[in-house]
């Protein structure tokens, strides 16, 4: 096999952004950070998802529309664990958790929930398999 995961997502914010932003997946959401470099506009850091990794850059030059990229799923073994974390920490809760079932073959049921991070990141948490 030719590609074997993903290795990172990146989120770019302004220099200013860069304390919430690693407060929010370090504290709030208990992920490693694993590397961070440079200082000002050259500033960067790395967080461990556990199965790839979050990489942030302090040189956006002005807010960054969504694009292509519509959202990106945490696994997780506890969407309202995750949900109530991000909420105590007075971000918003943009879909409550809820299971739903994905309509493949086999059906695939999952428990779902849809966050914004702490520089308008749309961040799904994703447990797959969820029996209700």
């Amino acid at each position: 096999m030719l590609i074997q995961g993903i290795h990172h997502v990146c989120i770019k914010c302004d220099q200013s952004e860069m304390e919430k932003v690693r407060i929010f997946y370090q504290e709030v959401l208990k992920m490693p950070l694993v590397r961070t470099w440079g200082e000002g506009e050259t500033a960067g850091m790395m967080f461990d998802t556990g199965a790839g990794l979050i990489e942030v850059f302090a040189n956006a030059e002005s807010p960054l529309p969504q694009g292509a990229v519509r959202h990106f799923a945490l696994a997780t073994t506890d969407v309202d664990q995750c949900v109530e974390a991000v909420r105590k920490a007075g971000y918003s809760v943009t879909m409550e958790p809820n299971n739903i079932i994905i309509e493949s073959n086999p059906p695939v049921p999952a428990r779902i929930a849809f966050i914004l991070g702490p520089v308008g990141e749309e961040i799904e948490f994703f447990c797959e398999g969820y029996e209700s």
